[in-house]
């Protein structure tokens, strides 16, 4: 699995963005996928994951505000993020789960600022 993170930025607290995560290998499919981040000075904490079926999970402070979803045709995954705070500002990064084995992205960074 080599996961590439995209789509981070600056927006204005209230304002919208898209990251994507890009699978290079074949077995995306296979795998539960996951979006984490990590603000300055705090650990990394879980966001949102979906399964292979597309069954979802969300933090409590996203929840209602986020989505994800993946394209398995495209060995992506995206996590679209409206009604961004400025407590959402972290650096995000995509995750790779299959039993034992985690495979992160190299993280984009998202600054939700005015």
């Amino acid at each position: 699995v080599q996961l590439v993170d995209l789509g981070g930025g600056l927006v204005q607290p209230g304002g919208s963005l898209r990251l994507s995560c890009v699978d290079s290998m074949s077995t995306f499919h296979d795998f539960v996928m996951g979006w984490y981040r990590q603000a300055p000075g705090k650990q990394r904490e879980l966001v949102a994951t979906i399964t292979n079926g597309g069954n979802t999970n969300y933090s409590d402070s996203v929840k209602g505000r986020f989505t994800i979803s993946r394209d398995n045709a495209k060995n992506t995954v995206y996590l679209q993020m409206n009604s961004l705070k400025p407590e959402d500002t972290a650096v995000y990064y995509c995750n790779a789960q299959l039993g034992g084995y985690s495979a992160w992205g190299q993280g984009t960074q998202v600054t939700v600022s005015s």
